[in-house]
């Protein structure tokens, strides 16, 4: 009985955050690949973990709906509430190719986004226009996602990160931003606290923010996933900054937060990881990191690159 149980919430993960498919054969090749980031580094120990990152994304959606201008271009242009799981998988793939992918998979994400970024501008509610190509714009978005993955594990994670810990993830995920066309991007936790300070100015809750909160507090296609949003976004709230929180009118009491959204949170962490286990693809990149690169195809790129420089 207690098999069926751990396979029928596995396949539900699966299905809702991934699609039904982590596609793990692409994360075992090529050998030797440590991707753009690596095993040592800290954003494979912060990515890989399951609650921290589903607290985080809800978080950083909220912090970033407090940009008027990045809230009209998701207004405009994402279909969130026609097809939200869709959304969901997208974004989900791009976090975890780019964290755990191949070189190569990990810049095709990157070079994709890219494209899509291109279709991305119009003119906000004030008549400020807008574009996803803007480098300020792009900034803030990396700036609120990975500060609020961040936030996620140092409430939720299986371990403490020291504060240089948390300067490294900093610096390691600038080079996403960087890729994407950001431009004065924060590298360390005093830059970035700092950069949010000036931005604060800028922040306030649109109808669209708004309405986008109180969508994902009630997303759900069933009881169950009904309760398990609610449990992340309250999770994810809890990590918010207060101001923020303030902002966008939501009114959870420290003592709610402390002693009711957070237990709730590390109580169902547990039920992910009994029901699915260690990240699969956290293993599968690791492995294919820790593989010796074929000698022949060494070999042959060795080669090439000689006859270029002659």
């Amino acid at each position: 009985m207690f098999d069926k149980v751990r396979e029928r919430i596995r396949l539900k993960v699966l299905e809702t955050v991934h699609g039904g498919d982590l596609r793990l054969e692409g994360y075992s090749e090529p050998a030797g690949d440590p991707g753009l980031f690596g095993p040592d580094s800290v954003v494979w120990d912060v990515h890989a973990h399951p609650a921290g990152m589903l607290t985080g994304g809800f978080s950083a959606l909220m912090l970033q709906s407090l940009h008027p201008l990045a809230m009209a271009g998701v207004a405009e242009h994402s279909d969130y509430k026609a097809d939200p799981l869709g959304r969901l998988n997208r974004t989900a793939r791009y976090v975890t190719v780019t964290a755990f992918g191949s070189t190569a998979d990990a810049e095709a994400q990157i070079a994709k986004v890219r494209r899509v970024h291109t279709f991305i501008h119009g003119v906000a509610p004030d008549g400020t226009p807008y574009s996803a190509e803007d480098p300020t714009l792009l900034t803030w978005v990396h700036v609120a996602e990975i500060r609020c993955f961040l936030a996620g594990y140092l409430a939720f994670g299986d371990r403490r990160l020291s504060p240089a810990e948390r300067d490294r993830y900093v610096a390691e995920t600038a080079l996403l931003a960087r890729r994407l066309g950001a431009l004065e991007v924060p590298t360390s936790m005093a830059e970035l606290d700092a950069y949010l300070a000036r931005m604060r100015p800028q922040l306030r809750p649109t109808p669209a923010a708004v309405e986008a909160v109180g969508f994902l507090r009630g997303f759900g296609r069933d009881p169950a996933e009904r309760a398990a949003t609610r449990i992340l976004m309250n999770g994810g709230i809890s990590v918010l900054p207060g101001w923020a929180r303030a902002q966008l009118g939501i009114r959870r009491p420290a003592p709610v937060r402390h002693l009711i959204d957070r237990p709730a949170v590390r109580l169902l962490s547990a039920v992910l990881v009994w029901a699915c286990g260690p990240s699969e693809v956290a293993a599968a990149a690791r492995a294919r990191a820790a593989r010796p690169a074929d000698a022949k195809a060494l070999d042959t790129r060795v080669g090439g690159a000689t006859s270029s420089s002659a």
